[in-house]
C-alpha cells in the first residue's frame, strides 16, 4: 500500500508517517516525490510517497516500541532455518535456469531484512544495466518469501558489492548534475530509476541551496528532474 505524507525536513515528514502507520522506520520504504528549500519568501517541505506491505499495517492505536533501532548480524553466512534455504535454493535456482552458476550465502540478517550474496563469475551478467537484472532476481526472491511464510522480510540481493558502488555512483551523479543546472541554468532530467536510487538523488541534493529535485513519470521506474532555482 502506499501513503503520501509532508514535512517541513525529509526527516520530519518521514517521522509523520511512523507515527500516523504506527510503524518502525525499517517497515517501509520511502520515495521522495518533491523538496523544497527554505527561502525568503517561502517556506521550504519535503514530500515523500510512503510503501509498506499490508503485513507490517498496524492498528494505530497500538502502542508502538521505538527503544530499539533495527540490528544488523553478519554472523553466519549458512542458511539457519528451512525458509532461509529453501530461499537460498530458489534463487540458486533462477540463476542455474537463466544458463549461469552461482553459490548464495546469507549476507546478513535484520528483524525484517536479509541480505543474500551472490558468489559467481558471471557477476557483470546478473547486475545487468543499471542494476535491472539483480533488481528482477530480487523481486522474484521477495515473491517467492512472501509466498513461503516471509510476508514481513524483505529480501536484499548484492554480488562484487554492486549496491555500494551504485550508491556512490549516483551520489557523483547527482553533485555533477547539481554542478550542469548552475552553469546551464536549465533543469535536466536523469535516466529512469527506482525509489531507492531516487532517493539517493533527491537525499544528496537536499542540502543544497540553489538547485531542487523532484520526480516525473508514472510507475516504479521514476525520472528525477534536478532544476535550477538561484540563490534567494
Amino acid at each position: 500500500m502506499t501513503y503520501e505524507y509532508e514535512g517541513k525536513t525529509e526527516k520530519e515528514a518521514i517521522e509523520i508517517a511512523a507515527t500516523e502507520l504506527n510503524l518502525e522506520r525499517n517497515q517501509f520504504d520511502v520515495e521522495i516525490l518533491e523538496s523544497q528549500k527554505n527561502t525568503l519568501f517561502k517556506k521550504g517541505y519535503v514530500k515523500i510517497r510512503v510503501h509498506t506491505d499490508e503485513s507490517t499495517n498496524v492498528s494505530k492505536t497500538e502502542k508502538k516500541d521505538t527503544s530499539e533501532a533495527p540490528k544488523r548480524f553478519f554472523a553466519d553466512p549458512l542458511p539457519k532455518n528451512d525458509f532461509e534455504k529453501k530461499l537460498i535454493d530458489f534463487v540458486a535456482s533462477v540463476i542455474r535456469k537463466m544458463g549461469y552458476e552461482a553459490s548464495v550465502e546469507i549476507m546478513f540478517r535484520e528483524e525484517h531484512k536479509i541480505g543474500l550474496k551472490l558468489n559467481t563469475n558471471n557477476s557483470a551478467i546478473l547486475i545487468g544495466r543499471k542494476g535491472k537484472n539483480i533488481d528482477a532476481l530480487q523481486l522474484l526472491a521477495n515473491v517467492y518469501a512472501g509466498k513461503n511464510g516471509g510476508q514481513d522480510i524483505r529480501i536484499i540481493l548484492d554480488t562484487e558489492n554492486y549496491r555500494i558502488r551504485r550508491e556512490e555512483s549516483l551520489v557523483r551523479l547527482a553533485y555533477n548534475t547539481a554542478d550542469e543546472v548552475r552553469i546551464s541554468r536549465k533543469s535536466i532530467l536523469l535516466e529512469p530509476m527506482n525509489p531507492f536510487e531516487r532517493r539517493i538523488i533527491h537525499t544528496t541534493l537536499n542540502d543544497i541551496s540553489d538547485v531542487e529535485t523532484k520526480s516525473d513519470g508514472e510507475g516504479l521506474y521514476k525520472q528525477v528532474r534536478v532544476i535550477y532555482k538561484g540563490l534567494r
